[in-house]
């Protein structure tokens, strides 16, 4: 499938099921709010919050596989998401946290005024974006084939990443476009942004319905 194709194909998914999403966003995004009034240490809680909403985010992830193979998802998906793949959910979260903790840190050194290195700088940032990127789409991978383990969905991930890199890197800004604008924006249909990346990569990356072995 294409970018466009992907990225039309989640917005028509989006609509169709948004209160449902909904649901699941809402109770991702409330957990890294939760997390960051306790934890207001900055950058730590860059890697924190990821971390504890892990579990939450495979339950969306399992949602949006669920809804891609079978056309359809219901919330009772959501907790077995979490029951399943909780600690894939952690693992994952957890390596999600810690590329925006070491990003962080690395575009505060280099463009601080004592070691200011501003193409230092932009690259910790491109390098950041493609690993975030990286490990979304290993999300949908570690979900989709839960035989294999996280560490084959990472490699499973950079691999296409390095198939496909001007694909993956349209693909990577139109996601994090959608996700600046939601997070500038009050409207609420744009609190589906986390949903709505989760469906677009798996529309991209995952097979078609009638491609998956029963």
């Amino acid at each position: 499938m294409t970018v466009r194709s992907a990225l039309r194909s989640a917005l028509v998914d989006t609509y169709h099921f948004s209160w449902r999403l909904l649901v699941v966003n809402t109770a991702l995004s409330a957990a890294v709010a939760l997390v960051a009034l306790f934890v207001s240490t900055f950058p730590l809680v860059l890697f924190v919050a990821p971390l504890v909403a892990g579990p939450i985010a495979a339950a969306l992830a399992h949602c949006v596989v669920t809804l891609i193979r079978e056309q359809e998802f219901r919330l009772s998906d959501a907790v077995a998401g979490i029951r399943r793949f909780w600690k894939r959910g952690l693992i994952l979260g957890g390596i999600f946290g810690l590329v925006l903790l070491l990003g962080t840190l690395a575009v505060a050194f280099y463009s601080s005024e004592p070691h200011r290195v501003l193409p230092l700088a932009v690259l910790a940032v491109y390098v950041v974006a493609v690993a975030a990127l990286i490990v979304l789409v290993a999300w949908l991978f570690a979900i989709a084939d839960p035989e294999e383990g996280v560490d084959d969905a990472l490699r499973r991930a950079f691999l296409l990443a390095l198939r496909s890199p001007m694909r993956m890197l349209v693909f990577g800004t139109a996601l994090l476009l959608v996700n600046l604008v939601g997070a500038v924006t009050v409207l609420p249909l744009l609190t589906l942004t986390i949903a709505y990346s989760f469906l677009a990569t798996a529309r991209l990356v995952l097979p078609p319905p009638e491609e998956v072995p029963v």
